[in-house]
């Protein structure tokens, strides 16, 4: 009788005997950090507002300074359209302003990285929550979201892959930069106009109980750091990557903190011609070949084809300007003093008026490599300070730096500032 009582009894017990299935990441309890919260998103998403903020604006001026609707040499993202309306004739002046604009955009954009991960980890709940549409309001959320987070993470990854000079992406950096940082900032500010109101309420109101924060997890572990711990980890990633990028905007001890970047450590050599570089002269195929005494300058416009010998450049009237070299990746050099002949005289001497140059076509010998041509603008010409270069810091121009002769014009990107000049041609552009 008891053997019947419990065999019937063995079928009731089995499924207690069952483990309970594992949650999914579409459960909210599979995600289990006492961290995640309203709040601290909402603190992480105040300072990604004025971060990209700053970084779209500056990405934006560092376009315009390029003048991609100058020239169709100058052009890298054709078809661009009602999205150019941000471009406009680059100033000459103040002469850092490339570089403050450059230095800010690639070094802001470096330290928020953490900032960025951290944001992407605390809502990444949101990602798994089923069903994926409730409404059409709540599509139109996740298709921004979308955006955003596919949008940010483009953005950051080409920017940093340039930085390090590495070009894994397809195609050229420009206009992929310049598409992507359009649908992400659209995208941004969808997000904005739906989060701020509530992050603003999350910061200022009280306490939340744990029904009202949809970022808290329902069964959070033990905590082994407080929110405001992880907020002081991600400010200290910040505050590190901020570091060990910023030095290479500067000279002189400074350089040896860029430890993360590939214009950072020593100064590149001593003496006159010992600061930064991007590309060497071995690097896209120049060669004392190019540049002996063969070499010699073709200026051409109305008054024909003429060319000139580098002595024949330096027995012409000789200026000198203190100007830096700024580039799209982030690094710059203090000002150096360069000496040589001036754009504006070259001009005249092609047929124009010193007083009102036109724009000009600059190309270079070198043989591989982007950039072998660029446009000036005629304000660029016709600044005094914008020089064809022969000398620098009182000692001719190294190989590695322009030697015959190199264009240096204030407050413009340092690929426009061509080396190995073999012809200017004169006219509009």
């Amino acid at each position: 009788m008891d053997a019947r009582r419990r065999i019937r009894t063995l079928p009731s017990a089995l499924p207690s005997a069952l483990p309970s299935p594992l949650p999914t990441p579409a459960d909210p309890a599979f995600w289990r950090s006492p961290v995640r919260g309203v709040r601290f998103t909402a603190v992480l998403g105040v300072v990604l507002l004025v971060g990209l903020t700053l970084l779209f604006v500056t990405g934006l001026l560092s376009y315009a300074a390029y003048n991609p609707d100058l020239a169709a040499v100058n052009d890298k993202t054709p078809g661009k359209g009602w999205l150019g309306f941000c471009l406009f004739a680059w100033p000459t002046g103040p002469v850092w302003l490339y570089r403050l604009n450059q230095g800010l955009h690639v070094t802001v954009g470096i330290a928020l990285v953490p900032v960025l991960l951290a944001k992407l980890w605390s809502v990444i709940p949101k990602l798994f929550t089923l069903p994926p549409v409730r409404s059409v309001a709540h599509a139109l959320e996740r298709i921004s979201l979308l955006l955003l987070v596919g949008g940010a993470l483009f953005e950051f990854i080409t920017g940093l892959l340039n930085i390090q000079l590495e070009y894994l992406f397809p195609g050229s950096f420009y206009p992929l930069h310049f598409y992507g940082g359009w649908v992400f900032f659209a995208a941004f500010l969808a997000h904005t106009a739906l989060k701020l109101p509530k992050a603003v309420r999350a910061m200022r109101g009280g306490a939340l109980r744990a029904d009202q924060d949809e970022l808290a997890s329902p069964a959070p572990a033990p905590a082994t750091i407080s929110r405001r711990g992880a907020l002081a980890v991600v400010g200290t990633g910040s505050l590190l990557m901020l570091a060990t990028s910023a030095g290479r905007s500067f000279d002189g001890p400074l350089r040896a903190t860029a430890l993360l970047t590939p214009r950072g450590g020593a100064e590149p050599g001593a003496g006159p011609n010992g600061f930064q570089i991007n590309k060497t002269a071995a690097y896209v195929g120049v060669t004392p070949v190019d540049t002996g005494e063969g070499w010699s300058l073709t200026v051409s416009g109305p008054a024909g084809v003429i060319r000139l010998s580098r002595a024949e450049l330096l027995a012409m009237d000789q200026y000198s300007a203190a100007l830096p070299i700024a580039c799209v990746e982030g690094w710059s050099t203090s000002d150096q003093w360069w000496r040589g002949v001036r754009l504006r005289d070259l001009a005249a001497l092609a047929g124009y008026p010193e007083d009102r140059p036109p724009g000009v076509l600059v190309e270079s010998v070198q043989r591989r490599g982007p950039f072998r041509k660029a446009a000036l603008r005629d304000n660029q010409v016709r600044d005094p300070r914008s020089l064809l270069a022969l000398r620098v810091n009182g000692e001719d121009l190294s190989p590695d730096h322009g030697y015959p002769a190199r264009i240096i014009v204030p407050a413009a990107p340092g690929v426009m500032n061509t080396k190995w000049v073999g012809r200017l041609t004169f006219g509009e552009l």
